[in-house]
């Protein structure tokens, strides 16, 4: 049986996972929230959505949504979450939920209370080709793994987009980002030491941002994200060779190339997926099951204390130590 969903927000990045909705038999969007009552209708009626609310609280009193997408801006994603669940709701969090480990951590304590399940949505995380990554550097194809490099960066030039707002914990950091530390935390686990530079814009947020982390045995990560420049790529070089993802967040060209020394480039396809569709599913699974999603936990607390302490290295100039990884 279907799981019955709402979101809360119109936003951008709803039509991509409504997509993916629309394409399941186990996900059933039936409401959305705005805090205009109009746009939610107009909203609704557009996508083919069944209930429409002109108050977040209103969805979250609907006793027929099981679960929420939580889709509002970046400051509000834990305040919400935790209404959510507290009203007895299943939430899938859009990235980041926080860059706050203790935020983190009463998110996931709110609902271990309420009985509920929380994951953070990462939707890369949930395509073939990125487990087909991290299965290659884990069977050793490129040796012992020495360097990851992440990137993620698109120009956004509207001053008015919510990303370039501060109060709403905007950012490129936050934004995009998030993907790199991601990213290098699965090939690599987690950092004990980061180090990150921000350049800031006129909003007042960071508009690019690179940073460093440190992981046990000496592996090193490369992290470089922004709104200035047109890049991606996930790269995972070794002692005994190199693996690049050319589109490692949208997985939509489905390819890796594998290189070593005195060898020809290796093309790894990887058959095409929805990763809205599988997210979705996912969150949907554990709903019905009473089981896990893919990210849970010790997942999102993991990426809230990186970007937690990239952010305080910047702040202060100095690389800091990631606190709960015994570094």
């Amino acid at each position: 049986m279907s799981v019955a969903w709402g979101i809360l927000s119109t936003a951008r990045i709803n039509r991509p996972v409504l997509a993916g909705a629309r394409g399941s038999t186990e996900v059933d969007v039936v409401a959305v929230a705005s805090r205009d009552g109009a746009r939610a209708e107009s909203y609704a009626r557009e996508h083919g959505i069944e209930r429409s609310y002109g108050s977040y609280e209103a969805l979250l009193a609907d006793p027929d949504v099981e679960a929420v997408y939580v889709s509002l801006p970046n400051a509000l994603h834990v305040p919400w979450t935790i209404r959510a669940l507290e009203a007895g709701k299943h939430v899938f969090c859009e990235k980041p939920l926080t860059s706050r480990a203790h935020e983190a951590e009463a998110a996931f304590d709110a609902a271990d209370r309420a009985g509920r399940i929380l994951s953070e949505a990462f939707m890369y995380r949930h395509h073939p080709q990125t487990a087909r990554f991290a299965e290659l550097v884990r069977e050793g194809a490129i040796g012992r793994l020495q360097l990851v490099r992440a990137t993620f960066a698109f120009r956004l030039s509207d001053r008015g987009n919510v990303r370039l707002l501060p109060d709403l914990a905007g950012g490129s950091l936050h934004d995009v980002g998030c993907y790199c530390v991601s990213g290098a935390r699965l090939l690599a686990g987690e950092p004990e030491r980061a180090y990150g530079e921000a350049v800031t814009g006129e909003t007042g947020v960071d508009v690019r941002f690179t940073g460093m982390l440190r992981f046990p045995a000496g592996v090193q990560a490369e992290l470089s994200c922004g709104f200035t420049i047109e890049h991606q790529g996930l790269e995972a070089i070794g002692d005994g060779g190199s693996l690049l993802a050319p589109d490692p967040w949208h997985c939509r060209l489905g390819v890796l190339e594998l290189r070593r020394a005195g060898e020809d480039v290796e093309r790894i396809h990887v058959e095409p997926a929805d990763s809205y569709r599988l997210e979705l599913e996912d969150v949907s699974r554990a709903i019905r099951a009473g089981s896990q999603p893919l990210l849970g936990r010790e997942d999102a607390l993991g990426q809230a204390r990186v970007l937690e302490a990239l952010l305080r290295s910047a702040a202060d100039g100095v690389p800091v130590e990631v606190e709960g990884t015994g570094g």
